[in-house]
């Protein structure tokens, strides 16, 4: 957890105005998440934090490279990310847990420090493609030949198969037909 102490900003002792801010992400950046899609970055998020009187607008801008996993030939491959995304803070007077939403963060008033730890983790995870592929996220890659063969060759053994049972034939018409 010590690595994620980085990605903090101590806001109360800032004047109002705008301040700059960068973080380096990395693979131990990750590595803290247990669960990620993302293993392994090199990213850096430029931030800059408006700060007001009664709130803070943080304008966050991460760019570098991801690694992704190919969803057709598994091979691993280096994929461009450029994310802009605009957070506002507002401060809450009341000691009631106030909710916030995907653009408005609410902070307590006892609150000193703002964590963008999760924060960065979302917007670089919402930003990977929903289908993964090297011939089209990656940079002069292309998908591994030799492993496409191989899943050819199983998926053919597995439908003769599957030939004794006749309600397979019927599915398999239709298969053929797309």
């Amino acid at each position: 957890m010590k690595t994620l102490d980085q990605y903090r900003i101590p806001f109360t002792g800032l004047k109002p105005g705008k301040h700059e801010f960068e973080f380096e992400i990395n693979k131990l950046f990750f590595e803290e998440f247990e669960y990620s899609l993302v293993k392994n970055g090199d990213l850096k998020a430029s931030v800059t934090l408006d700060k007001q009187e009664t709130m803070m607008v943080a304008d966050i801008h991460i760019t570098g490279m991801i690694e992704l996993t190919c969803d057709v030939c598994l091979n691993q491959f280096w994929s461009k990310s450029d994310i802009l995304q605009r957070l506002i803070i507002k401060f809450d007077g009341s000691d009631d847990v106030a909710d916030s939403t995907d653009e408005i963060l609410i902070l307590k008033k006892n609150e000193f420090e703002l964590d963008l730890t999760n924060i960065l983790y979302e917007y670089i995870n919402l930003s990977l493609p929903y289908y993964s592929r090297c011939e089209e996220q990656g940079e002069n890659v292309s998908c591994d030949q030799s492993m496409i063969d191989k899943l050819k060759s199983l998926s053919n053994q597995e439908s003769t198969s599957t030939n004794e049972d006749p309600r397979w034939e019927i599915l398999k018409k239709i298969k053929n037909n797309n």
